[in-house]
């Protein structure tokens, strides 16, 4: 048997306020979402003037960032390289980059995810969020 970790509201919160300090040293509007291991929501935020669609691309690229245990990214690298199966893929909408996976000794304790500016600042800000857990 082993004991796994998990995220803690503290962490949660950590991790959501870090995120908006990267976006908001930037000038983005963003939405950011958290989930656990399993992608099911912890947090989601959307800052003013983010995109209305941005909240539901952000919870969707975190969602598949924890459930592939890797940035979603590599799904949307993978269907611009001609895998386009990938597309069909159950349980995984958000195929862009964006999506960061939490890991913890090698395991994936949860995912952020981000929408609503360049996939690559996206990402950055989703970065920058876990980087306050200092794990």
């Amino acid at each position: 048997m082993k004991t796994t970790v998990a995220l803690e509201l503290a962490d949660v919160k950590a991790i959501a306020a870090a995120a908006e300090a990267e976006a908001s040293a930037n000038g983005w509007a963003v939405s950011i979402a958290i989930v656990d291991a399993g992608g099911h929501l912890l947090w989601l935020q959307r800052l003013d003037r983010a995109a209305p669609i941005s909240a539901q691309i952000a919870p969707a690229k975190a969602h598949t960032a924890a459930l592939g245990q890797r940035e979603s990214r590599v799904y949307e690298e993978m269907i611009n390289g001609g895998r386009v199966s990938f597309l069909s893929a159950p349980g995984l909408d958000g195929l862009l980059e964006g999506g960061v996976p939490i890991l913890k000794d090698g395991m994936c304790i949860g995912a952020v995810g981000v929408s609503g500016v360049k996939s690559t600042e996206d990402a950055q800000i989703a970065r920058a969020g876990i980087a306050a857990l200092k794990i």
